[in-house]
């Protein structure tokens, strides 16, 4: 059987692939939410059942503790075809979604999937939680795997699959860390990592993400007096630790937008004048980009040197992403608080590591301590940056199946955000990742009234489908 048979499929039985997807995304599989442990549960059964409907061996692995247990993750495999030569793919997405809230502002029950026509711009979709993270994604490449069992009878149209669900993703991976260290020998065997769960450059314009950022999360804290005091009494007389908090933490950048931080650059590499010219080309709409969240063209601010989108995808970035401290209720309160906290973090790019950043801020911070004052530290973790090489042999297959399923090749482009998975799997076992997803930015991720347009499911459907047969081209 050929690709074409797969793709005929998928167009004959899109009610069912639609009808499939809806029932899973009716699940409330909110792994944050203790809750909601039976429906997270739950859905990762039925992840687990429709991988073993088509051919798929698998197996539920629980993880965390007797005392702790955490979500089970599905492990699936399919050996190959015994002519099968190509590279070992390990597939990897989650079934867990993020909490509804605040659930007024839905349009409509977000576990209650519904189907709303086109309208203006946007298209026909799917809009629930999980829509598109990453229920939406996974479904694209279960519908292909299906596709391929239902018309060649092998399961991964006899490519060699090895699939890895989480349902903690939502709420920071905690055991999957420890579960791909017991799990090396068997992980390790693969040869490169899939993951849908991005975007594409715009509508009808699907592309390859060869890159996201890693990340370092921190909050800070400190402290002054040992009580509130009263402002009148004693202000101008102690430090008043907001006052000296952003004092200090307005330091993090120098007049060119540059964090300070002494070793903060250390593993960034420069871009090449090639990279730079292939990311001009991609016509990437700045001044659109800011309205569309309500700026100016002039709110296009950064590290002096490089352009709004060499910004997000090639260099580091530091970011206050909240401060506490004080009082904060109605009217009128005046006291100079014991103590002010922040929550910083860090994105970053290339060779970085995520404790090392932490560490250095850590100290810079100790080198800055106002006086009378001290600082207690937490590190809330992070993840690795992970950037696949352009020209890996999976990638250009990657690249020719999107070509072949959506009749136009596919942007290169990187990501702002981050993947933790990604940097765990190329730390622990030397795998890169290639990011084949089809997201639209205006899907709503996190948000009330999430949303999956259909022609993005199917373009990714078809693009999964795709690959099995330049995947068996590499033999």
């Amino acid at each position: 059987m050929s690709t074409q048979d797969a793709m005929s499929w998928l167009e004959k039985n899109e009610t069912g692939s639609i009808d499939r997807l809806m029932e899973w995304l009716a699940i409330p599989s909110v792994g944050t939410d203790p809750a909601h442990d039976g429906d997270t549960a739950k859905a990762g059964q039925w992840a687990a059942d429709h991988l073993q409907a088509s051919g798929f061996d698998v197996e539920m692995c629980e993880t965390g503790t007797a005392d702790s247990p955490g979500h089970p993750i599905v492990m699936a495999s399919c050996a190959g075809s015994d002519d099968y030569t190509g590279p070992h793919i390990l597939f990897y997405g989650h079934y867990d979604v993020q909490p509804a809230d605040p659930i007024e502002l839905w349009e409509s029950d977000p576990f209650v999937p519904i189907l709303k026509p086109a309208e203006g711009e946007i298209g026909e979709r799917i809009v629930a939680r999980g829509a598109c993270d990453d229920k939406g994604q996974v479904m694209m490449f279960l519908e292909a795997m299906r596709a391929w069992y239902e018309t060649s009878g092998a399961a991964g149209g006899g490519v060699k699959f090895t699939v890895m669900l989480e349902g903690e993703e939502e709420s920071g991976s905690v055991n999957l860390e420890r579960f791909v260290e017991d799990n090396a020998d068997r992980l390790g065997k693969t040869d490169v990592c899939l993951i849908s769960d991005t975007g594409m450059l715009g509508r009808g314009k699907p592309a390859i993400t060869y890159g996201v950022r890693g990340l370092a999360y921190t909050e800070i804290t400190l402290t002054g007096p040992d009580q509130d005091l009263h402002s009148g009494l004693w202000g101008g007389k102690v430090p008043n630790p907001i006052n000296e908090l952003v004092k200090v933490l307005e330091e993090l950048w120098d007049d060119d937008r540059c964090v300070t931080i002494p070793g903060f650059y250390d593993g960034v590499r420069e871009l090449t004048d090639g990279e730079r010219e292939a990311w001009r080309g991609l016509g990437v709409d700045e001044v659109a980009a800011l309205k569309g969240i309500g700026l100016r063209p002039e709110a296009s601010v950064g590290e002096k040197g490089f352009s709004f989108i060499e910004r997000e995808w090639a260099r580091p970035t530091a970011d206050i992403n909240g401060i506490i401290g004080g009082y904060t209720g109605p009217g009128a309160k005046t006291v100079i608080p014991s103590k002010a906290s922040a929550k910083v973090s860090f994105r970053l790019v290339d060779d970085q590591d995520s404790a090392t950043i932490t560490k250095a801020f850590f100290a810079w911070l100790e080198e800055r301590t106002p006086a009378g004052c001290s600082w207690s530290f937490e590190d809330h973790g992070g993840g690795a940056p992970a950037t696949c090489a352009t020209e890996s042999a999976p990638l250009r297959a990657a690249a020719k199946a999107i070509e072949q399923a959506c009749g136009q090749q596919a942007a290169m482009i990187k990501s702002g955000g981050s993947i933790p998975v990604a940097g765990l799997l190329k730390d622990s076992l030397g795998l890169e990742t290639i990011f084949m997803g089809f997201g639209l930015e205006d899907d709503r991720v996190h948000s009330p009234n999430e949303k999956f347009e259909l022609d993005c499911f199917r373009m990714g459907a078809r693009s999964h489908v795709a690959l099995i047969e330049q995947l068996k081209l590499l033999g």
